[in-house]
């Protein structure tokens, strides 16, 4: 059976997520995004996508400690983040610093395993963002370690310089919990190929990252910022609209591969956005993205994804926008690793067949002899 891009083709089995069951939703090893996304914190998720379980309470706090421990950066990566240009996309800072950390801190040595490649990875992916932004945006050399204990409020916390706004901290722990797994994803997909060849945990999340940093993929949520902030008004957003579907032009943010009656994780980040809009008194961009996601629901029947709502959240927590789709990554490793872990589990080399469409065999024709 052939399939374009592989749509509807089974690849292999996981214990770790359900996506778009019916009657089931998206699940994290058997719980339901929506009470997870309610009542636990992104440490929690983490700890249940890679140990297979919720913590108990002594356990998370133990795991919040290690995470927290894990924060700082070796001086040859500054110095790296250093050298990067300032025009430097983020997920090109975030893939780099994953290979430089892969030979400064390689798997198998000092006991690493991927486990702890992944605990150190989404431990310090905002060290080194917040590094890399204020040395080239304010000429600053920062500690990458901070007094906040969630991976929400030190990324936020490095960024501005202060400490993490509760109503931002919070919001942005949702949303890292909304985005850390989804079955086989084109770049969780990308970690298990490179997985079945044996290769080491930071090749396979630096491939996840360079898949991650496509605007079909994670890059989305910047799309879906650009289109949202180039509008003016609720109606000045539905007369382009219009003018886009009418040109057949692709809308950012909309429709699934999976999900045909809506993302379960859409409604939950998108009131999200309206509180933190309410809060900064400023509703403009998410008056704008409800009237966009009015307007595709009535012309085209598509409901809005993750990506489309948590632009605005994210750039109601003051994160710029070149930042949204490597805070996904900040979030994804969890899921990432634990595809890592299960690949190696049952492990086969992933080498799929293809349809031949080139020509029919032919001879070869000397270089001399040809017209």
């Amino acid at each position: 059976m052939t399939s374009s891009g592989l749509n509807g083709i089974t690849a292999g089995s996981s214990g770790i997520s359900t996506v778009g069951q019916e009657g089931v939703g998206l699940t994290y090893r058997g719980y339901s995004i929506t009470d997870l996304a309610a009542d636990s914190t992104f440490e929690e998720v983490a700890y249940l996508l890679i140990y297979g379980k919720l913590p108990s309470q002594q356990q998370l706090d133990a795991y919040k400690k290690k995470l927290s421990g894990m924060r700082a950066l070796p001086d040859a990566l500054k110095n790296l983040l250093e050298a990067l240009p300032a025009s430097t996309h983020p997920m090109d800072v975030l893939r780099t610093g994953t290979s430089l950390l892969g030979t400064l801190e390689s798997e198998g040595e000092g006991g690493r395993t991927a486990v702890s490649v992944g605990d150190r990875l989404t431990a310090s992916f905002g060290s080194m963002l917040a590094y890399w932004y204020r040395f080239h945006s304010r000429n600053e050399r920062i500690e990458t370690e901070s007094d906040e204990d969630t991976v929400a409020g030190h990324f936020l916390s490095l960024m501005s310089g202060k400490p993490a706004d509760p109503l931002k901290r919070d919001a942005l722990d949702t949303t890292l919990v909304l985005y850390a797994e989804h079955e086989f994803n084109a770049s969780t997909f990308a970690a298990r190929v490179i997985t079945s060849t044996l290769s080491d945990t930071y090749s396979a999340i630096a491939g996840a990252i360079g898949a991650l940093r496509g605007p079909l993929h994670g890059g989305a949520n910047e799309a879906a910022m650009e289109l949202v902030s180039s509008f003016d008004s609720p109606r000045d957003a539905e007369k382009s609209l219009m003018h886009m579907l009418a040109a057949r032009r692709l809308v950012m943010g909309f429709g699934h591969r999976v999900y045909k009656n809506g993302d379960p994780r859409s409604p939950i980040v998108k009131e999200l956005a309206k509180r933190l809009s309410e809060s900064a008194g400023n509703m403009s961009y998410f008056d704008i993205s409800e009237r966009l996601e009015e307007v595709m629901m009535r012309e085209k029947g598509m409901f809005p994804n993750l990506d489309f709502y948590a632009a605005t959240a994210y750039h109601m927590c003051g994160i710029p926008t070149a930042m949204f789709t490597p805070v996904f990554v900040i979030a994804r490793t969890s899921g990432w690793i634990a595809h890592v872990i299960e690949q190696r589990g049952d492990n086969k080399l992933i080498r799929p067949l293809s349809d031949y469409t080139g020509p029919e065999p032919r001879a070869y024709v000397l270089v001399a002899e040809r017209g």
